[in-house]
């Protein structure tokens, strides 16, 4: 009977250590798990080799601009492909919906921003959502009205792009003359443009006859050019705050039968290259930046930032003129 009590409490105890040896694999199992999942909230690489995947969010002031179109595409491109993704959005250049889709983007956990505003001062009251979210803004193209917000930013040098076409002019136009300005004061990029446009034709017997906004539309600026020219037939040139200004002024321009007015936009878009092309249009120059540039530097910037990485607060993007002398050497079919 001894032996009996003696086995059935040696049994007990083993039992006990078997249950107690459990519990602590299992209490080991799970610190790891959390220090698995911390791991991963925090950007980098999980003990099990998974990477982190990002939620970007995509604004822009006109997602049919083609200029935008190619942005879009691009950053969409570059963000995919690392397994990542973006949501995008199109206020149609309404500064009110596009704070109202950036409060949507933001109520969507991510993990940052590429910005491009509607209006410079007036999309601030998004930029305060995004800081309170604490979501990191990358701006490109056009600025806005307080750089502060934003870890970095990336565009063309518009001011550049501007005074290569003011320049253009003067050499053509050496005589000066009348000419009519379809500019974007709400747009910081087309501000840039219009500056350096007309720091370039300052002093050299130019009279600007009509300064209009065409809020950087076609259609907007076909309708403001009709009227223009109806009362200014002898302009000698009109400058055009993008490329769909241009075209605009360009189509206004021929209903009207006007044969001798050089027509200048901003961008290097491929309608406007295959204007320059065909040698029979008034079109005689824009100033080129490239978009697939600007997407690109754009994305570098977001991941470096979110991965810890150092950033500069801008990366401009050079800009050039392009005219029927060079333009086979940019081609188009495409951007450049």
């Amino acid at each position: 009977m001894r032996r009996k009590l003696m086995a059935g409490a040696l049994a007990f105890v083993m039992a006990g250590s078997l249950v107690a040896c459990g519990g602590g694999e299992k209490k080991a199992a799970s610190e790891g798990e959390s220090k698995e999942a911390a791991t991963t909230a925090q950007g980098g690489e999980s003990q099990s080799g998974e990477k982190k995947h990002y939620k970007f969010g995509y604004t822009c002031m006109d997602g049919t601009n083609p200029f935008f179109v190619t942005i879009q595409d691009k950053i969409k491109e570059l963000v995919e492909a690392n397994g990542d993704e973006l949501i995008v959005t199109d206020p149609g250049n309404d500064v009110t919906k596009q704070i109202s889709q950036v409060e949507d983007m933001l109520s969507q956990n991510l993990d940052g921003l590429f910005m491009n505003p509607v209006d410079a001062q007036g999309i601030i009251p998004a930029l305060d959502l995004a800081k309170d979210a604490g979501v990191p803004m990358v701006g490109f193209d056009t600025e806005v009205g307080d750089m502060s917000y934003l870890v970095s930013y990336t565009g063309s040098d518009n001011y550049n792009a501007g005074k290569v076409v003011g320049e253009d002019l003067v050499k053509k136009a050496p005589n000066g003359g009348k000419i009519i300005v379809l500019d974007s004061p709400t747009m910081q990029s087309v501000v840039d443009r219009t500056n350096g446009f007309m720091d370039a034709i300052k002093d050299h017997g130019f009279e600007v006859v009509a300064q209009q906004d065409a809020k950087g539309n076609l259609q907007v600026a076909m309708g403001i050019a009709e009227d223009l020219l109806q009362s200014n037939p002898d302009v000698v040139a009109i400058f055009g705050g993008n490329d769909p200004t241009a075209l605009g002024a360009l189509a206004a321009a021929n209903a009207a039968g006007i044969k001798n007015c050089m027509i200048y936009g901003v961008d290097g878009s491929p309608d406007i290259k295959s204007e320059l092309a065909s040698g029979n249009s008034l079109i005689e120059g824009s100033g080129a930046q490239s978009p697939v540039s600007i997407a690109e530097q754009a994305v570098k910037i977001m991941y470096d930032y979110v991965e810890g990485k150092q950033v500069e607060e801008r990366y401009p993007v050079e800009t050039f003129l392009i005219t029927s002398d060079n333009v086979a050497k940019y081609g188009t079919d495409g951007w450049q």
